[in-house]
């Protein structure tokens, strides 16, 4: 008796390729990218790369002065995944309950009882964060890197999907905190907007002049699509020439003159994860050097500590990155 190929080869499904992935995730890529566009205007590049850490399980860090519509971005973001969405605004006197939550006694049973903090929401935007103290700055680690947090001894899992969206005003020192080392290492990416120019600047106002653009935005996308689009990323092929190119430009960061402390090896990891998301929304499924580039100064610029000379000499992260990055040969093949 013979059998059928289908019956030959039945089995579990052989995983996604990097092409099929990318032909899935492109489509709703641009379908959340468009509709964040519809709110932000002249910042495509940016709204890309958040979309990016949507897709890579990472948090955002956004430093630009007020009135730049960091807030709005959160927002829009989390209608369009159909995500909660809470807004922490962190303060001197904000305490860590205060975020994570509290366990509240109840008389009538004689027992405690959770009640969430705001962190507890599947978008967090943390409003101007170098403002509180380190020690409620730190209450935000375990949510960032476990995705939960710990009151009384007591886990509790966040939902999914998870983003903190991270707001400072690099202009604006006075009563501000700065934040450690391992608070920064948690944030994927540290984007700015930038000002618009006066074609964007103009748009911006006939837009806003009768109704509020959000109020119009609806979800493109659900939360457990978006969980499953993450998965697909991680089948985007890299291979050992980028993979190594990858290694060498972080690497390059740690001997580069100007930098007292490099990019660790988890920033070589969330790299690498990036770039496959990032391929995968360009509609690729695999991952080329410009892909890297691209990616390389927001992922290291923010895990580097300049060092004394570098800073005396006025020249940021990201020139020493970029600087550490043009240092590394290109593969050509």
């Amino acid at each position: 008796m013979t059998h059928s190929p289908a019956t030959q080869h039945a089995g579990p499904a052989d995983p996604p390729g990097g092409e099929e992935a990318a032909r899935e995730v492109r489509p709703a890529a641009l379908r959340l990218i468009e509709t964040v566009e519809q709110v932000i205007i002249g910042r495509r590049d940016t709204i890309t790369l958040v979309v990016v850490a949507l897709l890579s399980e990472g948090h955002v860090a956004l430093e630009d002065i007020p009135g730049m519509g960091k807030t709005l971005l959160a927002k829009a973001v989390a209608r369009c995944i159909d995500g909660s969405f809470r807004r922490i605004q962190f303060t001197p006197d904000l305490l860590p309950s205060d975020v994570t939550g509290i366990n509240l006694y109840d008389p009538r049973d004689a027992s405690f009882r959770f009640r969430p903090g705001p962190v507890l929401a599947n978008v967090v935007l943390a409003d101007e964060i170098n403002r509180a103290t380190p020690r409620t700055q730190s209450c935000l680690l375990e949510a960032m890197e476990e995705r939960q947090v710990t009151v009384d001894d007591e886990t509790h899992p966040l939902p999914r999907p998870f983003i903190v969206l991270a707001t400072q005003n690099p202009a604006e020192q006075e009563g501000t905190f700065p934040l450690p080392e391992a608070q920064l290492d948690r944030f994927l990416m540290t984007l700015g907007h930038g000002y618009p120019d006066e074609e964007e600047e103009t748009e911006i106002v006939l837009r806003f002049e009768r109704a509020n653009p959000l109020d119009a935005i609806t979800p493109v996308i659900t939360g457990a699509e978006l969980m499953r689009l993450r998965a697909l990323c991680r089948h985007v092929r890299v291979e050992e020439t980028v993979l190594r190119y990858i290694i060498r430009v972080v690497r390059a960061t740690r001997d580069w003159p100007g930098i007292r402390l490099g990019a660790s090896p988890r920033a070589t990891q969330r790299l690498h994860t990036a770039c496959q998301a990032l391929a995968a929304v360009r509609g690729r499924g695999y991952v080329t050097p410009d892909d890297v580039k691209t990616l390389a100064i927001p992922v290291l610029a923010h895990r580097i500590a300049p060092g004394a000379d570098a800073s005396l000499k006025g020249i940021g992260r990201s020139e020493l990155v970029r600087a550490a990055m043009e240092s590394v040969p290109v593969p050509t093949e």
